[in-house]
């Protein structure tokens, strides 16, 4: 070590510049002597690891790699300290075995997610996307066999034929408070099928139920399954992409949970129409098998925690030493009950003692529950006030889709061309709040729809001005949801399975309950008055994202608890 080093950050600076010079005084026989200056230019520039810094020390690289290889991350370094475009990315913490430290093999590992080949990693996103918008699509396919199902079963109750659609999300709220601290300790690839088998087999009670009883209880279960591919893509995408790629791949994933529930209904009201609403089960499971074979076969390990732990048993056996510790472990191990629990409790105390989570939360949570409410409205409305089919009425819901898509394309083609501009003008630095610059006009167009809808149908104006009423929702919806996705992904990169489980959770409770009050709040305030207190609620929300992107970093540095 350099007197140099010693004087910027000690033996072992957590920004990884002990790492740096280490590997240029190895090389410097091989011409590189120049690349001293490394230990002081380098360092962390991706923020929001406030969680994990007990995780994140950097260790010196003394293992079997040879000359050639160290060469070659030193040479990796100096390609992304001078490269032009895009951002500078922290170091990955590497092995050490003369201090009992197991990391990854370099900064090129290509055993390391964040370097796995394109092809891989889009496979994995496409995977993903499948089984994200099944799970959702199945929440809705119900909605439009409402009505007949209440009728076979001898329903009368309105709101109990609504719990057969709003359980399922109950579910979601479930479901995510032990798959992510799972994922995070067994790894993302066995609790993501385990989940999605449970899905699909109660797809087969749902289909052969005997009575509405069965039904709702049989589809809460659904949901708890259901939740998998919602809970653990977040932490997936997180896993496999940097900053700057982030965005896309979130956005082809996050169209799952919009136009899933969109899809549902168009297909459920033909199914209901024509072979009976039992086979919307039987189709979500033919299709659920499908995928749930694929990701078995194809899936990859993406848990950057877990494969080292793996690499950590591995080398105990083979060298015999059992010292050898994870990089990603904390000083003081924990006994694997320990580890268990705090994995488990970790994101309900990220949702109740993390201010950015709950507020986020909040604000999403919301959002999700207007437009569950809309979708169990919209049979109502267009059957009774416009005379529709159950077909006709599935059709509807395209007018919200296509707002989805609109909203979607937009987020999706810009949302990192916009992060990298803002990354270049701050020095190549991130801050994950310029996630939330594309969200800030999104939130004037929720409003819009929920006025424009709400009184066109009270006063039972020409079906197509309804219909486009809901255009603007859908678009404004998926231009808030995804940035503030990607941002919590982008917050706590570490445990973003545990964020985007707290965040599910929140936001499918309000989903599940508020469309239950919606048939009590129509019936005293009326359609029009009904819809426009929503609206006037959504309008004292335009300003949150604003609030978000200025204040956003104080609420991440707020928390006083560690994970």
């Amino acid at each position: 070590m350099s007197e140099k080093a010693e004087e910027t950050g000690g033996a072992r600076s957590p920004t990884g510049s002990s790492i740096v010079q280490d590997e240029v005084d190895s090389v410097k026989g091989d011409g590189l002597g120049e690349a001293s200056a490394l230990d002081h230019d380098v360092e962390k520039t991706v923020p929001g690891h406030e969680f994990d810094m007990e995780l994140q020390s950097a260790h010196r690289v003394e293992t079997r790699a040879s000359v050639r290889s160290k060469t070659s991350r030193v040479l990796s370094i100096i390609r992304s300290r001078t490269k032009k475009e895009g951002l500078r990315h922290e170091l990955l913490p590497v092995t050490n075995l003369d201090e009992g430290i197991v990391g990854w093999e370099g900064q090129d590992d290509p055993d390391m997610p964040l370097n796995f080949p394109a092809w891989k990693k889009w496979m994995l996103v496409a995977l993903l996307s499948a089984i994200t918008l099944l799970t959702p699509f199945a929440s809705s396919i119900l909605s439009p066999g409402i009505s007949k199902l209440s009728e076979e079963f001898g329903n009368d109750n309105t709101i109990v034929g609504s719990m057969t659609v709003s359980i399922y999300l109950l579910g979601y709220v479930i479901g995510p408070l032990f798959l992510a601290p799972l994922s995070e300790i067994y790894g993302r690839k066995i609790i993501l099928c385990a989940a999605n088998v449970f899905f699909c087999v109660w797809q087969i009670g749902c289909a052969l139920a005997p009575n509405i009883a069965t039904l709702i209880v049989f589809r809460f279960f659904s949901g708890i399954g259901g939740a998998g591919c919602l809970t653990l893509g977040g932490g997936v995408i997180g896993d496999l992409f940097h900053p700057e790629h982030r965005g896309f791949a979130m956005g082809i994933w996050t169209l799952g949970p919009l136009l899933g529930p969109t899809i549902g209904p168009l297909i459920g009201g033909f199914v209901a129409a024509s072979i009976g609403w039992r086979w919307d089960f039987w189709i979500v499971l033919i299709v659920g098998v499908l995928i749930t074979a694929l990701i078995e076969f194809l899936n990859k390990e993406t848990s950057h925690r877990v494969l080292i732990e793996r690499k950590t048993l591995r080398l105990q056996k083979e060298l015999g030493r059992d010292d050898l510790r994870s990089c990603y472990d904390s000083a003081h191990r924990q006994s694997r009950s320990r580890t268990l629990m705090n994995g488990l409790v970790r994101p309900i105390k990220m949702l109740f003692l993390s201010p950015l989570v709950l507020v986020l939360s909040l604000y999403i949570a919301f959002l999700y529950g207007v437009l569950y409410l809309l979708f169990t409205t919209i049979p109502t409305v267009f059957e009774e006030t416009y005379n529709f089919t159950v077909s006709q009425t599935g059709l509807v819901y395209l007018a919200m889709g296509l707002g989805n898509i609109i909203g979607w394309a937009v987020i999706t083609l810009y949302s990192d061309r916009s992060v990298v501009q803002l990354a270049k003008a701050n020095d190549g630095i991130f801050e994950p709040e310029m996630r939330l610059v594309m969200s800030i006009y999104f939130g004037t167009f929720l409003p819009i729809t929920l006025f424009w809808y709400g009184w066109c149908a009270y006063y039972k104006t020409h079906w197509a001005a309804t219909v486009l009423s809901l255009v603007p929702y859908g678009f404004g919806a998926m231009g808030i949801f995804l940035p503030l996705t990607t941002y919590m992904v982008d917050s706590y990169p570490m445990y973003a399975a545990s964020a985007i489980a707290a965040n599910t959770v929140l936001r499918s409770l309000v989903g599940a309950v508020l469309p239950l009050a919606g048939p009590p709040m129509y019936k005293s305030l009326g359609l029009g008055w009904g819809n426009s207190l929503l609206g006037f609620i959504c309008v004292i929300m335009i300003p949150l994202p604003i609030i978000f992107y200025k204040f956003g970093a104080r609420l991440r540095k707020a928390q006083r608890f560690t994970l």
